[in-house]
């Protein structure tokens, strides 16, 4: 396919047998996003362990304590996701984070941090994934395989075959600029309260609780405002999946 098309190239294009069940990238770009945000219950899985163990360590002043009603709170809903044999997968990635969490914790207190150092610590490792993060998908744009495009290839069996379409390109290019902006807004937002609170400039408890509540208002509900942006992207155009992408 080429980024200039004919009514003719359109026209065999979407005669193509759909794959998995699809016939344009949106269609396909769609699905994959709705799998990874995981409906309004993954949504309260990531939530719960986070809320928790602020609401804790703010009322019982009990790093310990807090850690353990998350990781009990993580491990209920586990146990439910197991009962109910359904997907574990938004649990543990909750678990997940909780350990990594903890093990900042652990090195905090390694090196003589106090309880307030080591509750901020807590957070950091959510600061440095969403500025990977950001960084990677910025660099996969910037030279021109933006990693949205390969959802289409996973959907079209053919992981590169996408690229030698310029206007998928485009496309998939504004879709992973728009999974960055949120990441970038968590770090502008969390970074300075965290670092304030570490150097003194800010009370260590004012900045773990600001930094609990911005952790949930920035998840799930930023997140959701950009998919929904990429929704509306998305409902633009009808971008012709093909099992075999054509040259020009």
């Amino acid at each position: 396919m080429t980024g200039e098309k004919d009514a003719s190239e359109v026209a065999d294009a979407t005669e193509q047998k759909p794959v998995a069940g699809t016939d344009t990238v949106e269609a396909v770009v769609r699905q994959q996003l709705s799998k990874a945000l995981g409906g309004r219950r993954g949504m309260a899985e990531a939530a719960v362990p986070t809320i928790l163990f602020t609401a804790t360590w703010l009322s019982m002043r009990d790093l310990q304590l807090a850690l353990y009603v998350s990781i009990g709170a993580a491990l209920v809903l586990l146990a439910i996701r197991l009962v109910q044999r359904s997907t574990v997968q938004f649990v543990l990635n909750a678990l997940f984070g909780i350990g990594i969490g903890w093990y900042f914790v652990h090195r905090s207190a390694a090196s003589g941090g106090s309880e307030q150092d080591q509750a901020l610590a807590y957070f950091l490792p959510g600061l440095l994934y969403n500025g990977g993060y950001a960084v990677v998908l910025a660099f996969t744009c910037l030279i021109g395989w933006p990693l949205v495009g390969f959802m289409v290839g996973s959907i079209t069996g053919d992981p590169t075959a996408w690229h030698s379409d310029k206007q998928v390109v485009r496309l998939c290019s504004r879709l992973t600029w728009l999974l960055v902006v949120p990441c970038l807004l968590r770090v502008a937002i969390q970074a300075p309260i965290w670092l304030a609170g570490s150097n003194g400039g800010m009370d260590a408890d004012t900045a773990v609780a600001a930094l609990g509540v911005l952790k949930i208002v920035l998840g799930w509900p930023l997140q959701l405002a950009a998919l929904g942006a990429m929704v509306w992207l998305l409902s633009r155009n009808r971008t012709p999946v093909a099992a075999e992408a054509t040259t020009s």
